[in-house]
């Protein structure tokens, strides 16, 4: 049994490839399966990115701290 695909769906009700995340947000296809992973089964999209967003934002935070020593 093929699964059935939406025509009428638009892309942001779509779950995100891997590889176009890791893509978008700059990270390594391992860290991005993780955040979609982290996020469960079909999140929507903007919640990815916000996730995405808040692991970015975390590193920077942490690379400072790390730099201040």
């Amino acid at each position: 049994m093929q699964p059935q695909i939406d025509i009428g769906a638009l892309p942001e009700d779509q779950p995100y490839e891997v590889t176009s995340f890791a893509r978008k947000h700059g990270l390594t296809v391992p860290v991005a399966d993780a955040v979609l992973f982290a996020k469960g089964p079909s999140p929507s999209r903007a919640a990815c990115d916000t996730a995405a967003l808040a692991l970015l934002c975390a590193v920077a935070q942490y690379a400072r701290r790390q730099g201040g020593h």
